[in-house]
């Protein structure tokens, strides 16, 4: 089953070559990555670039400024399906989300739709967040939970494998919020579509090296976006 891995990236020119050889270290048949990047200052591209004559499975989409998390996974998607993929992830690219993950996840999807790398069930857990952070995320996962019926409880997760199906029937052009928030929508559409979710633990771990992208304006579009799918 072919296989891609979607890794937005800007600035993450400390971690992404590690990352991307310890994915391919895995030996899973069939796997690409395809790394979108909003043109990082960092050059985080050339290093993709100079990967790519000695590893054919790896692929850039290099964009022209800092235009989302959302729009990049949106370019993602759509540049996957058209590649032939079978199951679509979606994964940082600061470590957060451990490589090693991977071949449970692909396990899973195999009787499930959406799988996701849960922080929040039974054997899942966060490392390296505050006191503040752990009481706005879970805060915030409660919101929505309560707001909008959603029923996995780890509804902001960004380590996610979808099968095709549920990206070619989700209308991707629907989906308006940017941010983090983008992580909320299309959780949100892919339940109304009736499609069954799975999620399986995960230990998450807050990045070591460079900084992080959450920022107030995320915050704040993530409960505007709340607010609009439920009521508009």
């Amino acid at each position: 089953m072919h296989t891609i891995v979607i890794i937005p990236t800007y600035n993450e020119a400390e971690n992404i070559a590690k990352l991307v050889k310890q994915i391919f270290a895995l030996n899973i048949p069939e796997l690409e990555i395809l790394v979108v990047d909003d043109n990082s200052p960092d050059n985080t591209a050339d290093i993709i670039k100079n990967l790519q004559p000695t590893t054919y499975n790896l692929k850039l989409i290099l964009r022209t400024g800092k235009l989302g998390l959302g729009s990049a996974y949106i370019t993602g998607f759509k540049k996957a399906l058209e590649l032939g993929a079978d199951f679509i992830f979606e994964m940082d690219a600061d470590f957060s989300h451990d490589p090693n993950d991977i071949p449970r996840m692909l396990e899973a999807i195999q009787n499930s739709d959406l799988v996701i790398g849960s922080r929040r069930i039974a054997g899942g857990k966060i490392v390296g967040w505050n006191w503040w952070r752990q009481f706005m995320s879970s805060g915030a996962m409660w919101l929505s939970r309560l707001l909008l019926g959603l029923k996995p409880l780890d509804v902001t997760a960004g380590f996610r494998c979808f099968r095709r199906q549920v990206l070619e029937k989700i209308n991707l052009t629907k989906i308006t919020s940017n941010g983090y928030a983008f992580q909320e929508e299309l959780l949100y559409r892919t339940q109304l579509a009736g499609f069954k979710i799975t999620e399986i633990p995960v230990t998450f771990v807050d990045r070591q090296l460079g900084k992080s992208k959450l920022n107030k304006k995320d915050i704040w579009e993530f409960f505007v976006t709340l607010v609009k799918l439920k009521f508009f």
